[in-house]
């Protein structure tokens, strides 16, 4: 690795999008250029690149059919930019299985766990994988990183990562591991850098909702229990994906509607969630603004808060009481409706808005006279993922 400043280019591909950003190492990280290529497969997907110091562009159409094409979009742009070079690529890789618990260096033997790793997480590591086989094609020579979305929740209770299966399944690696951890990796190091005290001796709930969503119990700086569980299509109803589903829906629609395995993942995965009950939108600005005419939109609302707030009880139970909910995500960060109607009537709990504070989307949002902290807070996977890749580039 060459002396400072180092480089770091970070790829955080989604199932539909790609966010790409590039920093320089330093105190703190120094962004350069931040972009996304989105709604890939879809239309009206955009690419826009924000170079830090210059108003931001116009996006421009997306376009891309397939992971691939998005990739190799991006990578032009890069290679045809006057930006530096990387010297280290940063991955975020959204499944360790029981394998990795902390971010590797991308090697053959890595690379080949991951590959029998795909069927649990269908959706998110193949085109994932496609941007370290494009990154290692056409900047050779590049080291790269793999950060895992699961590594925050791994040593979580065994209780906890346990379903109620026989122990020759669960050997099979059947167990729940919970995703956003990078999101919530980086919302507990502000929190620290903050002086939050609950942040290393507490009970928070770390509340991540955006186009996938997820929350988070964290004790003691650890996590402890999570919705989402061996897949990120359970726990809360999200964008697109159902949330948790008793499994005998899975044996019915396998069994008595005739679907094949492909189209109930097709099903559970891109047709259900916001979009499924709505039958109108993924977005929930766009189901804001539906619902007081398309019962359909009100209804898709009502049920992703209902059932938000159901699992952040839970989560409040399991915790034994709370100090701190940090709302995050684009949801999360952004509708303030939504906050209110999630937190409303858990005053038993401690968890009381401050109606004004929520509307005008303050840092804190709780009321003075309540037993908790509510905060909203912008999380940075990106920067994440690059602290990893440059610490383990030095350590090469």
């Amino acid at each position: 690795m060459k002396n400072f400043p180092v480089n770091i280019l970070v790829f955080n591909a989604g199932s539909s999008s790609i966010k790409f950003a590039l920093y320089a190492s330093g105190a703190p990280l120094q962004s350069i250029y931040a972009g996304a290529l989105t709604r890939i497969g879809s239309s009206g997907g955009t690419f826009k690149v924000r170079r830090i110091g210059v108003p931001s562009p116009e996006g421009e159409p997306g376009g891309a059919t397939s992971h691939e094409e998005a990739f190799r979009r991006i990578f032009s742009w890069i290679l045809s930019s006057d930006a530096p070079r990387p010297d280290v690529i940063g991955h975020r890789l959204v499944h360790g299985g029981p394998l990795y618990a902390d971010p590797a260096l991308v090697t053959p033997e890595l690379l080949a766990d991951i590959d029998r790793l795909v069927p649990y997480a269908p959706e998110h590591l193949p085109p994932a994988l496609k941007g370290v086989a494009l990154a290692a094609e056409l900047m050779a020579g590049v080291p790269q990183v793999a950060c895992f979305d699961t590594a925050f929740h791994r040593f979580m209770p065994e209780v906890a990562r346990m379903y109620a299966l026989p122990e020759p399944v669960r050997r099979q690696g059947v167990q729940r591991y919970g995703f956003h951890g990078l999101s919530y990796q980086y919302l507990l190091g502000e929190l620290r850098r903050m002086g939050e005290r609950s942040a290393e001796q507490g009970r928070i709930v770390l509340a991540h909702l955006g186009h996938g969503a997820s929350m988070a119990a964290v004790k003691d700086a650890k996590s402890v229990e999570t919705t989402m569980g061996f897949s990120p299509a359970g726990g809360l109803v999200m964008s697109t994906r159902t949330g948790d589903l008793d499994p005998g829906v899975m044996l019915f629609l396998l069994e008595e509607a005739g679907m094949s395995p492909g189209e109930v993942k097709d099903l559970v995965n891109r047709r259900s969630g916001l979009l499924g009950v709505s039958a109108a939108s993924d977005d929930m600005r766009d189901l804001l603004e539906l619902e007081s005419s398309v019962p359909e939109a009100r209804l898709a609302v009502d049920l992703f808060c209902y059932q938000a707030r159901k699992h952040l009880g839970s989560l409040v139970a399991v915790l034994g009481g709370l100090d701190l909910l940090v709302f995050t995500g684009g949801i999360g960060e952004h509708a303030p409706v939504i906050r209110s109607r999630i937190c409303s009537g858990l005053g038993c709990m401690g968890i009381v808005l401050d109606e004004r504070r929520n509307r005008e989307n303050d840092a804190v949002i709780s009321a003075d006279t309540a037993g908790a902290l509510i905060r909203v807070m912008q999380t940075d996977e990106e920067q994440m993922i690059a602290r990893e890749a440059l610490r383990l580039a030095i350590l090469r």
